[in-house]
């Protein structure tokens, strides 16, 4: 790829998944000069989480059921985004709906992983072993080095940026203070397969909050209810649920101030 060209990355469908891909973007931003430009086509709610990451010059939105093809949408997407004339895609996911849209926008080289039946929309075809790409973060950010490049670089750590503004806000509506807090995330999106038992974050939160720690509890309000019975399992002033009262934006600003974070 040349430096001077725009690259556009399809990027996942979940939170930790995008947040994990940052890797990704600050390999391409810092390893072509001049920077190129990077535009990622995603989902409408990850729009707040690649707004903290300075390498992401363009978010485009993909309105998208998960798990639905949506023909006519990706083709009208593509065709939209023909006039960028990007050089290279980057398509993240191993399914074959998510190579359309490069396909549909006529991106010479659609690098990826031997996927559902891809062969033609993907024509940078990399191998994909699970046992050399045993972390979701490693998967990413091998997609963005060269195939032969047998001396690859130290995987950068995903870094969000905090928005110091919306966070002294956010302490303003809460009434919180300056003292270590610790964020507790009990909610997972497959629910119990993958998630901590409910009872022994509660534990965890009355313990921090007896040594005089706060506790904040973080979600959406899919996880209001889960919020609750935490809050009201640990029993403590010092444990408040916040699942619901914020946005995905000021839950990463409260994860850059806690201590620890401990979710699913």
């Amino acid at each position: 790829v040349n430096s001077s060209d725009k690259v556009l990355i399809v990027g996942p469908s979940w939170v930790g998944d995008m947040v994990m891909a940052h890797a990704l973007f600050q390999s391409v931003h810092s390893n072509f000069l001049p920077t190129p430009e990077i535009h990622v086509v995603a989902p409408p709610w990850s729009k707040p989480v690649l707004a903290r990451m300075p390498e992401v010059s363009r978010v485009i939105e993909l309105p998208v059921e998960h798990g639905k093809l949506a023909f006519t949408t990706r083709l009208q997407l593509g065709r939209r985004l023909r006039s960028e004339s990007y050089k290279q895609a980057i398509i993240l996911p191993r399914s074959l709906k998510s190579a359309l849209v490069p396909f549909f926008a006529r991106v010479p080289i659609r690098t990826g992983f031997r996927g559902e039946c891809r062969f033609g929309l993907v024509n940078d075809i990399r191998p994909f072993d699970k046992n050399v790409l045993d972390q979701t973060v490693k998967r990413f950010f091998a997609l963005g080095v060269d195939v032969d490049d047998k001396e690859r670089e130290q995987i950068p750590r995903p870094r969000l940026k905090v928005s110091s503004e919306n966070l002294a806000r956010l302490k303003v509506k809460f009434g919180l203070d300056e003292e270590i807090a610790v964020a507790l995330m009990p909610g997972a999106a497959f629910g119990p397969a993958k998630q901590w038992p409910l009872e022994y974050y509660a534990d965890l939160a009355s313990r921090l909050a007896a040594a005089g720690v706060n506790v904040w509890v973080l979600g959406s309000n899919k996880e209001r209810v889960l919020g609750l019975e935490l809050t009201r399992l640990a029993d403590h002033s010092k444990v408040r649920n916040f699942c619901g009262k914020t946005s995905l934006g000021d839950a990463i600003d409260l994860l850059g101030t806690a201590l620890v974070a401990v979710g699913n």
